[in-house]
């Protein structure tokens, strides 16, 4: 069945439609990664876009339900050059072409990802529709695509109710922003006790808790669209309990304390980003998933210093608070999927509600 992905600025892809045949708008964005296609389908942070992954056979491994980030896809579409018909891996369970049209996922191959990519990146992050309807009358889906609002979608993500994990070490509150699984695993495996709250819960019952650690999540979407939670998270800051916050969760934080985020022209999605430590000099290969950054003329150097930024463009990818044990990152320290060098930041966690016992 042919498929077409048609972009807000006109630009039409003719491809083959794979998972299902919905019709779809969403935003489009890109993913460099060359694996992790699983987790990229699976992550919270992608709620209300299409990813077009830039590597161009995607799929070569298969399914493997235990590398889920969460207990289903958050991608409203799949744009790949070709996905791999026959997986080879002993832990594969199913294809990706059947985990699409299990998961009712709209999914386009068979177009020039390239060239797609080259256009994001020349133009921004845009909308666009992904449809099957071969008789689509342009200028009504451009209007249609144009008219479309993403939303407030960390409520879509976001948990219903508080949820324990038990462990015998730190008790951890997880604020859930669009929370990934290997999150909750990287503390467990710390032997936290980690307690999971829906976005917008109170201040007053967290606290209540007493917890000896706060993280704040990734999550999808504009930051400033949280403004319930990030007044809580203000209250959370006035303490003096220790704040490790990642991605989403590092924006709300700033926003809770008086910078601002802006929107960047296609942000930075893969497993192979650069970013330097600025107290040691050393650079690291992280993860990331962000369409937004801390503008770093807007934080008060009286309350925050930049501990992070990213090697290629120099955006800041973190930032620690001044007489706080609150540290925060634009990247991904549990690196699923991608490299695990600023893994040691949960140690660093560890540390950080040590110190304040």
């Amino acid at each position: 069945m042919k498929a077409f992905l048609i972009l807000e600025d006109g630009h039409v892809f003719e491809g083959k439609s794979v998972g299902s045949a919905k019709e779809i708008i969403s935003e489009i964005v890109f993913n460099t990664s060359m694996t992790g296609y699983l987790e990229v389908l699976t992550d919270p942070s992608y709620a209300g876009q299409s990813v077009c992954m830039t590597y161009p056979l995607i799929g070569n491994y298969g399914i493997c339900f235990e590398d889920m980030e969460a207990d289903r896809p958050w991608n409203m579409g799949f744009i790949v050059r070709e996905i791999a018909k026959t997986p080879s891996n002993f832990r594969s369970v199913e294809s990706i072409g059947k985990f699409l049209t299990d998961n009712d996922i709209t999914g386009i191959e068979r177009i020039d990802t390239r060239a797609l990519t080259k256009i994001l990146r020349e133009k921004g992050t845009m909308r666009g529709m992904i449809t099957t309807n071969e008789n689509y009358d342009l200028e009504e889906c451009l209007s249609r695509i144009r008219a479309w609002q993403m939303g407030h979608v960390v409520l879509d993500v976001t948990s219903k109710e508080k949820t324990v994990y038990p462990g015998d070490g730190y008790k951890v509150a997880v604020i859930d922003l669009g929370v990934k699984k290997h999150i909750v695993k990287s503390l467990q495996e710390r032997g936290c006790q980690v307690t999971v709250y829906p976005a917008e819960t109170d201040a007053e019952e967290i606290l209540a808790d007493e917890p000896d650690g706060i993280m704040l999540t990734n999550g999808p979407g504009d930051p400033k669209d949280n403004v319930k939670t990030i007044a809580e998270i203000r209250k959370l800051f006035a303490t003096d309990i220790p704040i490790f916050a990642i991605c989403l969760g590092h924006q709300l934080l700033a926003l809770a304390s008086g910078a601002d985020t802006v929107k960047m022209k296609y942000g930075h999605r893969g497993a192979n980003h650069p970013v330097r430590d600025l107290k040691t000099g050393k650079c690291y290969i992280s993860t990331q998933n962000h369409g937004y950054v801390v503008k770093e003329d807007t934080v008060d150097r009286d309350i925050a210093e930049v501990s992070f930024v990213n090697v290629n463009d120099g955006t800041v990818e973190g930032l620690h608070y001044l007489g706080k044990n609150v540290q925060t990152v634009q990247f991904h320290p549990e690196a699923c999927a991608g490299p695990l060098d600023t893994d040691y930041l949960f140690d660093q966690f560890m540390n950080m509600m040590e110190v304040s016992k």
